[in-house]
């Protein structure tokens, strides 16, 4: 039985999880505000705790989520296919 209820909250964790990964960012950004502020209103956190909180769930994590790498923006500091070399591969 404790296993099966063991399992059962892995199996939850990870859909909440992938809900939450996949969610458009605006639906993230404000579930992320709500969270924070229920956390806050039961004195879970302060009102900076609150605020960080908030900010570092409304981030996306993986490739093209971020604004400060640079590493998938094409935007003017960032390389343009041509400025990018392809893989080196070893002829066998």
């Amino acid at each position: 039985m404790t296993q099966q209820i063991v399992v059962a909250l892995i199996v939850a964790l990870a859909a909440i999880y992938a809900v939450w990964r996949w969610m458009p960012r605006s639906w993230r950004r404000v579930a992320a505000t709500k969270l924070a502020a229920g956390s806050q209103r039961a004195g879970l956190v302060d009102a900076e705790g609150a605020r960080q909180l908030a900010a570092s769930l409304g981030k996306t994590s993986g490739c093209g989520s971020c604004d400060t790498c640079g590493n998938c923006s094409t935007g003017a500091g960032s390389k343009t296919g041509a400025d990018v070399q392809p893989p080196l591969t070893r002829s066998h």
